[in-house]
């Protein structure tokens, strides 16, 4: 401690010391100060001064910088006024188009309306008309086609009902489009729409417009399956009015069927005519004959896969019409021929297809001989006891590849040729051919024996 107080007693004298020796160090001279003038001669170089104080240079991140800033604040000026612009085109564009549905919706509901009421009667029509029609057709036969019958009616009972669901369903959309207060009733002119109500009505239109996409949608699936329960309708149900059909199950030497005309057999000029479903064809196979001892092959009405053969007198003398037979589908055949000019000629489903003069010209049916369906005899043959045909030993003549499998009805043959207008009639699907009977074969009146496994339905 006191040898802190003498280090501070001694610097506080060298402090008061140091003034005095400084002071008589300086002496002070006030005479003229010639010496300082400066000569002419002697004038020394200016001495250079420092430049004003200005700021430092700008390095090149700097510079970019400030580019960025500036292109940055012009890119949010042109967003602005873009989003300025689109909003003012889209309200704009919203009020017409607000506009243009509050003008316009009543006369487009109304087309709708209208629309959607022809779409409802039409169909229901149609369904009505196909049950009708089925109920007349199978009103005096109801065991034979009970089951088929009743599945089918089943269905379009279910495709009606589904139609006036959807018709009810148009109506409701009708009600609600025509007699709401915001919505499109405005027949007259445009009402313009508040603020507060534009939002609702667009959600109004938006609801609309999908409910109308699926109730159209709806019915073009109701109209899609009606036409294909109608299709199936057809290929099950007998075309023509027919009531019965003859049914030959497979292909086989003992499945036929013989006719047994009450006149005779002995014509110049005949027309034929039938309607068959097969459900197989083959390389030759057989639909209709008439032959006897001496020529098998007098008449044969014949298919060869797609095409359709007739011959008058054996095969020499052969018409023929290609792509009109189709497998499982019910067609129309005709063949008409004629002695005096030998005209021969063939139809298809009411259309000719096929015509060669000279066929058999001058020849003549002989009587006696014997007609079949589905089967033909390919000549004479050792005789057999228990044939039980009219000619002896006649029917064991028989080939299972030339069998007929399928349905046939409508059967019928004329002793002359028949004018374009009545065989188009009898080609009708849906009319009432099977009611045409011919005066040498009648369906439902000449007697027709099935042999083997073919059978009446």
């Amino acid at each position: 401690m006191f040898l802190r107080l003498l280090r501070a007693a001694s610097l506080l004298s060298m402090c008061l010391c140091l003034p005095s020796d400084y002071e008589d160090a300086i002496e002070l001279n006030y005479g003229p100060s010639y010496y300082n003038e400066i000569a002419e001669e002697e004038t020394p170089a200016p001495t250079p001064t420092s430049a004003p104080c200005r700021s430092s240079e700008l390095t090149k991140w700097d510079k970019m910088f400030s580019m960025l800033e500036n292109s940055q604040m012009r890119e949010n000026m042109l967003l602005q006024y873009a989003d300025d612009i689109i909003k003012v085109e889209m309200g704009s564009l919203r009020s017409e188009m607000l506009r243009f549905v509050a003008q316009y919706g009543g006369s487009c509901g109304a087309a709708v309306e209208n629309a959607g009421r022809r779409m409802e009667m039409q169909l229901n029509s149609r369904l009505r008309e196909t049950l009708e029609l089925l109920k007349l057709r199978h009103r005096d036969s109801p065991a034979a086609a009970a089951g088929n019958s009743n599945q089918l009616e089943t269905m379009l009972q279910e495709l009606l009902s589904a139609a006036q669901t959807q018709a009810s369903r148009l109506s409701k959309l009708e009600t609600s489009c025509f007699s709401s207060p915001g919505g499109m009733n405005t027949k007259a002119g445009f009402h313009p729409l508040r603020g507060g109500e534009q939002g609702h009505h667009e959600q109004e239109v938006t609801t609309t417009e999908a409910t109308l996409e699926m109730v159209l949608a709806a019915l073009q699936e109701v109209k899609v399956e009606m036409e294909e329960a109608l299709r199936s309708s057809r290929q099950r149900f007998l075309p023509a009015g027919c009531e019965m059909a003859l049914l030959f199950p497979m292909r086989s030497s003992r499945i036929y069927t013989s006719i047994i005309p009450d006149v005779p057999v002995s014509l110049s000029s005949f027309t034929v005519c039938m309607w068959f479903k097969p459900t197989s064809i083959s390389n030759k196979t057989v639909l209709f004959t008439y032959g006897n001892r001496r020529n098998p092959y007098e008449i044969q009405l014949l298919l060869k896969r797609n095409t359709a053969l007739f011959t008058i007198g054996g095969e020499a003398h052969l018409v023929e019409a290609r792509g009109v037979v189709n497998p499982g589908r019910w067609t129309h055949l005709c063949g008409a021929w004629s002695s005096e000019q030998g005209l021969a000629s063939l139809w298809a489903d009411g259309v000719k297809v096929a015509s060669t003069p000279g066929v058999a010209e001058g020849h003549v049916l002989p009587d006696g001989g014997s007609l079949q369906l589905g089967q033909e005899r390919n000549g004479c043959c050792p005789p057999s006891l228990s044939s039980g045909s009219s000619v002896a030993g006649f029917e064991a003549g028989f080939d299972s590849k030339l069998a007929f499998a399928g349905k046939m009805t409508g059967v019928n043959m004329w002793d002359k040729v028949l004018s374009e207008d009545k065989i188009s009639q009898l080609s009708l699907r849906e009319g009432h051919g099977c009611e045409q009977s011919g005066n040498i074969v009648a369906w439902g009146v000449t007697e027709m024996v099935p042999h083997g496994g073919a059978q009446f339905i």
